[in-house]
């Protein structure tokens, strides 16, 4: 069993066999409250709480504050797994194909900047294994982490741009809907978003993902131009163009994405 600390803990306690050291704060509240993030436990409670009633309330939920801290630190440990060291050789996924990063300043690239190629393919009796492909990029072998990483991602946001609104429009009549605005989100954990005058918002980064994926938020947000919540309707809407989209969905929590700074 691992034992839990987080960085401000001012009291610790012993849960289901582990030894957890959360930051306990007290405040104008009405209950105890948990929250589990990514340095640990922190326990918020009104003034007049007694510490016994504390320690009675963090034994009930013992087994939910377990799980989550555990779920968070393995959730951590990916992210530093998956952090990509920008440089020359560098790998990273392009729609679930590992891509190589190539520093290649002395031919011209075009007015992006990058270029795509598939690498040579070696002898192998998988025929049916991803391209081996390298992202060339018009920079010299004397570039910083800083300026490798941006180039990949203005190449990707614009892969995405592209990609994103080829799947709009493949998707929109089959859900007898009609999309007005596509915008990038850059945000952490969420994937998408819509809003009910026709405007999508995709993360750029599912550009890490198979297609199959990525078309399941795509349908996923257009879905929401009928139906602006998760009823079972909104899934039964899903789910009459992707038969398939709980593996997808399931795909898309447990799959690993490169961590970007």
């Amino acid at each position: 069993m691992n034992n839990f600390c987080h960085p401000r803990a001012n009291r610790e306690t012993r849960l289901c066999e582990a030894l957890v050291a959360y930051e306990f704060k007290r405040g104008q509240r009405r209950s105890i409250g948990f929250a589990v993030g990514p340095e640990g436990l922190v326990v918020s409670a009104p003034k007049w709480v007694a510490l016994r009633e504390v320690d009675a309330a963090l034994q009930e939920k013992s087994r939910w504050i377990i799980k989550k801290l555990g779920e968070t630190s393995e959730r951590q440990q990916r992210l530093l797994t998956n952090r990509i060291e920008w440089c020359d050789g560098a790998k990273f996924l392009f729609l679930g194909a590992t891509t190589h990063v190539v520093l290649d300043a002395q031919h011209c690239l075009g007015s992006a900047g990058a270029e795509l190629k598939t690498l040579d393919a070696e002898p192998s009796e998988h025929a049916s294994e991803a391209p081996r492909l390298s992202l060339h990029l018009g920079l010299p072998d004397s570039a910083t982490p800083a300026q490798i990483g941006a180039a990949v991602q203005a190449w990707l946001m614009r892969q995405a741009q592209r990609i994103f609104t080829k799947r709009l429009d493949h998707f929109a009549p089959q859900l007898q809907v009609q999309w007005r605005k596509l915008s990038l989100s850059n945000a952490g954990t969420r994937w998408g978003s819509a809003n009910s005058n026709g405007s999508i918002r995709l993360n750029w980064r599912l550009m890490h993902f198979k297609q199959n994926v990525i078309d399941y938020v795509v349908v996923h947000e257009l879905s929401h131009l009928r139906v602006m919540n998760h009823s079972p309707r909104f899934w039964d809407t899903v789910r009459a163009v992707l038969p398939d989209y709980a593996v997808l969905r399931k795909q898309l929590k447990d799959e690993n994405t490169p961590r970007w700074a």
